[in-house]
């Protein structure tokens, strides 16, 4: 009995790196067909297709909220007590320790997928005082002295460009006014996302 169980999770788990090699790993050789004949050979096509939809939707699920642990802990309690198309204890310690393992990498392969541009990498500021001018009202005036690390992803030699500029008082209040803005656009799409 207990070699059988071993079995199980061993498949299951086998499952769940064959999902995630091809969904976020790029391993397209890893076809419903090659998974169900290597892992579950013995299982009818639909009894296959049942555990694969389960596990695909679980690990949606695991992906799009990016679940640490205490919220993998209570959902994974939630799917084994359900009564249909729910998961066996023994299938939740396998996800747990699947997940713990996996985690990191699904986030930033979701991540780098899902940039199209330019990242920025590092946001520095500080706040300097004016003490030469050509003209003397712009002595003692405040000055922001910003500092952004952009890292370029269309290139595959991913590097770094650094970019240095000052801001009067201004331009601050101007960019601080558009940073809301753009902050309330999200907000309101969030809203209604949920």
């Amino acid at each position: 009995m207990r070699g059988k169980m071993a079995d199980e999770a061993k498949s299951f788990l086998g499952l769940l790196n064959g999902l995630v090699r091809r969904t976020y790993y790029g391993d397209a050789e890893l076809s419903n067909d090659f998974l169900r004949s290597e892992l579950y050979p013995d299982l009818s096509e639909k009894d296959f297709n049942d555990v694969l939809t389960r596990c695909l939707n679980i690990f949606k699920t695991l992906a799009s909220a990016d679940m640490d642990f205490n919220q993998l802990e209570a959902y994974l309690t939630s799917q084994t007590r359900k009564k249909e198309g729910g998961i066996t204890e023994e299938q939740a310690k396998v996800i747990t320790k699947f997940w713990k393992s996996h985690k990191s990498r699904v986030h930033e392969t979701i991540v780098t997928n899902s940039t199209w541009g330019n990242t920025l990498k590092n946001f520095s500021w500080r706040i300097d005082i004016k003490t030469q001018a050509k003209h003397i009202d712009q002595i003692n005036t405040p000055t922001a002295i910003v500092e952004l690390q952009i890292e370029e992803n269309a290139s595959k030699t991913k590097g770094t460009e650094v970019v240095r500029f000052e801001m009067d008082e201004e331009k601050l209040r101007k960019i601080l006014s558009n940073l809301q803005e753009i902050e309330e656009e999200i907000k309101q799409h969030c809203k209604q996302e949920s």
